[in-house]
């Protein structure tokens, strides 16, 4: 990842059955952490966006032809949503997602620079190039 004042990262909060045994006071209390944290980070102008998913939608493989339900709701893998953060390096999208109040609820935090261009067609016109060579 090249690193500069503007990488743009996100962070993929995996888990979506966190809050199942909770009262609604404590989940309450939960999504105001979350939310509070959300907006300091915006404050700081290091959050660009942030959303929750749906737990409902498609699975789409093997070219579209297949379709199941998904995400799995009770998955711990399911995506339950995002931030896109603009930081300086990976280890500093690594420091605030350690921050994540989720995080001692069972949330997982995946962090994962975005790519200026498909690494795919990097490789394509680097093959390319190697070959008019």
């Amino acid at each position: 990842m090249q690193e500069n004042s503007n990488s743009e990262i996100m962070l993929l909060f995996r888990g979506t059955d966190w809050h199942r045994n909770m009262s609604p006071e404590e989940m309450q209390a939960a999504a105001g952490r979350f939310m509070a944290w959300f907006e300091r980070l915006k404050k700081e102008g290091k959050a660009k966006a942030g959303q929750p998913l749906q737990n409902v939608g498609r699975v789409i493989a093997k070219n579209g032809r297949t379709i199941s339900d998904g995400p799995y709701a009770e998955s711990k893998e399911a995506i339950g949503g995002y931030f896109i953060l603009t930081v300086g390096s990976l280890e500093e999208a690594i420091e605030i997602a350690k921050g994540c109040p989720g995080l001692d609820l069972g949330i997982r935090v995946e962090v994962r620079p975005l790519a200026e261009r498909c690494p795919m067609m990097e490789r394509a016109e680097e093959a390319l190039v190697a070959a008019v060579a």
